[in-house]
């Protein structure tokens, strides 16, 4: 009678071990791990396993301890509980190791694994009632409820289930346009360039990137025919006086066009880790720099709904906003890092995830410590590296890392992030970075999102972020075009310099390289940093361009598009083939111009001597040379405009101003307003 007592009591605790596990796996679970106390962060699952652990292995040690050798005819035999015993308690183990090697080594073996374990329960259920063992049937049926309960858990947590209500509730926000196109990756804006203006302090050169400029403009890229695959490029040539000099210079531009409507685009389904800066940096005001490596906090203009507000307070607002685009068979897990890191959230299935009080952990963070960007960034890798090998059909693996970019602790070289980044990406782990306040370090960044599949927006207002998300969420999260080469073969012109991608500085006079392209929105009939600029220089009459195409779609496999000819005929100055090359060449010679100023600026201070301007009526807008301004820390340099510049910004505003007139676009009218005050400065 007390012998099936305690079955019973057996019994009722593993029912309440089963349901309490499908309870957590079928149910909205508030899976926030997150405590001052990193100790804690593994308590509920080390708690419900002990619970199915201890009366496994305590039966084993029973029957091993019970099962006395049998002394027969003088002569010592093993007793079948200590047999059954050892079975019990090595099987499992024996199992999940021979698993484990069979994973890495020998994939096909795992097909062999249930005839063993039938096998086993088969000798295991006859040996036990054979020999009389009852209570090795209770360990027996432990072990298959293990067995289940784990099977059970990685099959809801690999298949995306979400229940009966998720069903057909897939859809894309962005089926109201028929067309979409491309922009290339990296920067998405040059929002760091203005504001550092408006608020009286020298920008960095790397703050202004041409293609986060190009991605502030839609450009008509040329297209004279219908696109019916996933890349077309199409092609514009013009000649161009420069503003200064007068001299006559040759472009091409590479419009980014794409077959695919946006009524049949849909991203993959997303696993997204966001790792979030906690450091002490975080707790400076919005309004404030607090990058500087001499320890100066300026107070600069901020907008009304940000006033007052810390960083981490846009921050946590920014991620719950992020967080309202995903859908419920999605993976969301989160990272959180100051000196060290702590998981705050492992990665599960939204649809399985009270996503409520998510949001509210989160609205609840407060800075502290100081900042490691390694630590951070491995631990969310961490979280997705077995999803590295799943099906890269369905699913999309990106890292969304926030963070005002002030790194003090740890590995600050670019070899350090840099390489992490990059080794993520060859494992299909794309990164955007995302950048908190007027102090972002822009010239971490351009490094980093050189890389496959990467990008980086900024953050200046959390009401603006959230509209911008609004917009571009999917296609943030859905790099489409992979390594794509342009080679020209012309004996007349070679690539001089390439305008609005990352990867411009790898370009050679024939090749022009780019890591990857997103999709980008359409409005009549002009797409969103649609547009590369190549400036040519012309090496002799032949005015004939053969340009050939070479990229890789997401599923890696290598596409080519067909040869195109170009035949350069026009003689004439000032000759544009559409409004988007122009649009394109007058952007780029904008953005020479400042990162010339600036650098020169920059030079005159840091060596105390006066300006040397390299931008001249006789040599015109020259390229600019790239500087090193040292590792990562920025140097806060209030606005400086030497006389020189503001006559040569006063000549350039004629020509803008100009231009923007004949392109018929009055959102240039922003670049207007930088060029006037930089006069008038």
């Amino acid at each position: 009678m007390k012998m099936k007592r305690k079955y019973l009591i057996i019994f009722v605790l593993l029912i309440i071990l089963v349901g309490y596990f499908l309870f957590t796996q079928t149910g909205k679970v508030d899976d926030w791990q997150y405590q001052y106390n990193p100790t804690l962060e593994y308590s509920f699952i080390i708690i419900p396993c002990l619970i199915v652990i201890i009366p496994w292995i305590a039966i084993s040690l029973y029957l091993i301890i019970k099962g006395k050798p049998i002394i027969k005819d003088k002569s010592k035999k093993t007793n079948p509980k200590r047999i059954m015993g050892i079975s019990l308690l090595l099987f499992p183990v024996i199992l999940l190791f021979v698993s484990f090697i069979s994973i890495l080594t020998i994939p096909v073996l795992i097909l062999v694994l249930p005839i063993i374990i039938i096998a086993f329960f088969i000798w295991a259920i006859i040996y036990s009632i054979k020999n009389k063992i009852k209570i090795a049937l209770v360990g027996l049926v432990i072990i298959i409820i293990i067995f289940v309960i784990g099977g059970l858990v990685v099959i809801l947590y690999f298949s995306g289930f979400t229940g009966p209500a998720a069903a057909g509730t897939r859809f894309s926000m962005l089926a109201s346009v028929s067309e979409m196109g491309y922009s290339v990756g990296g920067a998405k804006d040059i929002d760091n360039f203005r504001r550092n203006v408006e608020n009286n302090y020298l920008p960095l050169p790397t703050d202004i990137t041409y293609e986060g400029l190009f991605y502030d403009y839609y450009f008509d890229t040329g297209e004279k025919e219908a696109c019916k695959e996933l890349f077309c490029p199409s092609y514009s040539y013009a000649i161009s006086q420069d503003p200064f000099s007068h001299e006559d210079e040759y472009y091409l531009s590479v419009g980014l066009n794409s077959g695919m409507k946006k009524s049949d685009f849909q991203r993959k389904k997303l696993n997204l880790v966001i790792v979030l800066d906690i450091s002490g940096s975080m707790s400076s005001s919005f309004s404030r720099y607090y990058y500087d490596r001499f320890g100066k906090k300026t107070e600069v203009e901020i907008s009304e709904e940000d006033l007052g507000k810390s960083k981490m307070e846009v921050a946590r607002e920014s991620v719950v906003d992020l967080l309202g685009h995903l859908n419920d068979d999605d993976s969301f897990g989160m990272v959180l890092f100051d000196g060290s890191a702590y998981i705050a959230k492992p990665l599960r299935k939204v649809g399985n995830t009270d996503m409520v009080s998510i949001k509210n952990h989160i609205l609840e963070l407060t800075p502290r410590g100081s900042t490691n960007f390694e630590a951070g960034y491995k631990a969310g890798t961490s979280l997705l590296s077995i999803y590295s090998l799943i099906n890269q059909d369905e699913y999309e693996n990106r890292i969304i890392f926030l963070t005002d970019a002030m790194p003090n602790v740890g590995d600050i070289s670019e070899e350090g992030l840099f390489g992490l980044t990059k080794k993520n990406a060859d494992n299909n782990i794309y990164t955007t970075f995302i950048g908190i306040g007027v102090d972002f370090n822009t010239e971490l960044i351009e490094h980093i999102t050189k890389i496959r599949g990467a990008n980086y927006y900024s953050v200046h207002s959390s009401t603006e972020f959230k509209t911008r998300m609004d917009d571009e969420f999917e296609y943030m999260v859905t790099p489409l075009v992979f390594n794509l080469i342009m080679k020209l073969e012309a004996d007349g012109y070679e690539i001089e310099k390439v305008y609005g991608s990352p990867e411009a500085n790898e370009a050679t006079g024939e090749i022009m390289k780019v890591n990857t392209l997103f999709p980008s929105s359409r409005r009549e009939m002009e797409t969103r940093g649609g547009i590369i600029i190549l400036k040519l220089r012309k090496v002799s009459p032949v005015g004939e361009l053969k340009l050939t195409i070479d990229y890789e779609n997401r599923k890696g496999e290598s596409m080519s598009g067909e040869e195109k000819n170009v035949q350069i005929t026009e003689t004439v100055s000032n000759f544009y083939e559409n409004t988007g090359i122009r649009k394109g060449i007058l952007l780029s010679r904008y953005a020479d111009l400042m990162k010339n100023w600036i650098n020169d600026e920059r030079e005159s201070i840091m060596i105390n001597k006066t300006i040397e301007v390299s931008v001249t009526l006789e040599e015109g807008v020259v390229i600019p040379v790239e500087i090193e301004l040292g590792k990562w820390e920025r140097q806060s340099v209030s606005l400086r405009v030497s006389e020189e510049y503001k006559q040569l910004f006063s000549e350039f505003l004629k020509y803008f101003k100009e231009e923007m007139e004949e392109i018929g676009d009055d959102n240039l009218s922003k670049e207007v307003t930088i060029i006037e005050k930089l006069i008038k400065y």
